[in-house]
């Protein structure tokens, strides 16, 4: 049998606490909203002036159109403003500073990196190939986001990253997103909404409805003297955490790709947008999006999540529907499979199932394929992102959790037409911790969400310790060769 060489290649993305965006930050009662904002109010026009300066000398070079982000946090509290026509922009922006905190995105750790190619390769060298590489980033109170790379690797193998710049900026959330009815409806109902004033409340919209739409309609359901009751009231709200569970933003093509960062949005990932495993999906009249599921936690709970992207600008953010949607680590596979997508899931927090639909956004009937076997998986073990092709299987690369809960990566091949046949998997792990790699936040963990091909070397960007991100590759051949030798 073919050796399985594994190159480590010479460089680590390590987390940075340099890299900074600036949240709103908000008192949780009124009556301290308009103290703070009273004080404003005892200011002259002069210490108005002069304060404002010393937030722009002090801050104004960390962030990109400070002074828009400013007017956007005061824009939060301006219900709380007794007249706010009569105040001048120097005082708002003052206003919004006192609303607004810096936070550190990547303090804590740059990790769990998946990598799918550049959709422009207009600048790839002869050869080579351009990359997008997504990875999560943890700081202040273990809140995760979704940060990007972008590099290039070269067709004698060497891989190299753009230069990350020190400015972080998040999207602007589309104000008015557009839904889906029946999937609106199905996730409802699942969430165990099946009063009749709920189907009232959305059968007079089309089939696809905006948020605006959707308030009218509430709001007049609203009025009924019949409607106010606890269910309604709970229905209600479990409308509006849905509608605001999917949202579109939107990133300024001026910025470069280390620029754009996903931030939680919504109430159901307040606490952070976990491990996205993206992946290049090319449907069957050949368009191309770029696809991720992720795990969205809201300090309590957690749920997975869809993002859909054609450029890396503007994104789509999805709940999934179907009683397959549970738990973490759902991989979309690449294309359909004899008509219908795949996905890859751990429902039961042990096994590798699969399930099959027509519809990327519902998914149910989930089946194993693969239970632990090996030591080293014996706990539990899982995918690290989608599937890839090749001519011989679906090469799936896993995660298995062992002794000492030490995490190794494997790797499964399965049939192309029949992803539920398991073709072969390592007996041992492709790759595990090594000196250098066993301290961080979470020891003795590697962990990837997203390799791909480049001609016939597999790139294995991969975390270490749940701390920083390195990037290992080895040629396909033999690891092909090891997976069907276990057949």
């Amino acid at each position: 049998m073919n050796k399985i060489l594994l190159k480590r290649h010479p460089f680590k993305l390590l987390p940075s606490d340099k890299r900074v965006i600036l949240r709103s930050f908000l008192p949780g009662r009124s009556e301290l909203i308009k103290a703070i904002i009273e004080r404003v109010d005892m200011l002259d026009d002069e210490e108005v002036e002069s304060q404002l300066a010393v937030v722009r000398r002090d801050f104004g070079k960390r962030h990109y159109h400070i002074d828009a982000q400013l007017m956007r946090h005061y824009e939060l509290v301006r219900r709380h403003i007794r007249n706010p026509g009569a105040l001048s922009d120097p005082r708002k922006f003052l206003i919004g500073a006192l609303f607004s905190g810096e936070y550190a995105l990547e303090s804590a750790a740059l990790f769990n990196p998946s990598m799918v190619a550049h959709p422009n390769q207009d600048d790839a060298p002869e050869g080579g190939l351009r990359f997008i590489m997504s990875l999560r980033a943890t700081g202040e109170g273990h809140i995760s986001s979704i940060e990007f790379r972008a590099g290039t690797i070269e067709a004698s193998g060497k891989i190299s990253l753009d230069k990350v710049s020190r400015y972080v900026s998040p999207p602007e959330v589309i104000p008015d997103p557009t839904y889906h009815k029946p999937s609106f409806i199905l996730k409802l109902g699942e969430m165990g909404l099946h009063h009749g004033f709920v189907i009232d409340a959305l059968k007079e919209l089309p089939e696809h409805f905006t948020l605006g739409e959707l308030e009218r309609n509430l709001t007049a359901m609203s009025r009924k003297p019949h409607a106010r009751s606890h269910h309604f009231d709970r229905a209600l709200e479990f409308i509006k955490w849905l509608a605001d569970s999917n949202y579109d933003i939107q990133f300024s093509d001026q910025l470069a790709v280390s620029e754009r960062i996903i931030f939680p949005v919504s109430l159901n990932e307040a606490k952070g947008i976990e491990d996205a495993r993206f992946v290049r999906f090319t449907e069957d009249d050949g368009t191309v999006t770029y696809n991720a599921t992720y795990t969205a936690y809201n300090g309590h709970n957690i749920l997975p999540q869809f993002i859909r992207t054609k450029d890396f600008l503007h994104f789509s953010i999805l709940t999934l529907n179907g009683d397959g949607v549970q738990n973490k680590g759902m991989a979309l596979f690449p294309r359909r499979i004899n008509g219908r997508y795949a996905m890859l899931s751990r429902q039961d927090d042990e096994n590798l199932l699969i399930m099959f639909s027509h519809s990327p956004h519902h998914w149910s009937n989930p089946q194993v394929i693969l239970r632990p076997e090996q030591p080293w998986e014996c706990v539990k073990i899982g995918n690290c992102g989608s599937p890839i092709e090749t001519e011989a299987g679906w090469l799936v690369v896993t995660h298995g959790v062992g002794p000492m809960r030490e995490y190794s990566i494997g790797a499964v091949l399965l049939d192309l037409d029949d992803p539920t046949r398991v073709i072969g998997r390592l007996s041992k792990p492709l790759l595990s911790a090594e000196a250098g790699e066993r301290e961080g936040y979470v020891p003795n963990v590697v962990y990837t969400c997203g390799a791909m091909l480049h001609g016939e070397t597999l790139i294995l960007p991969y975390a270490i310790s749940d701390r920083a991100t390195v990037i290992a590759t080895t040629p396909l051949g033999p690891l092909l060769a090891a997976l069907q030798a276990k057949a």
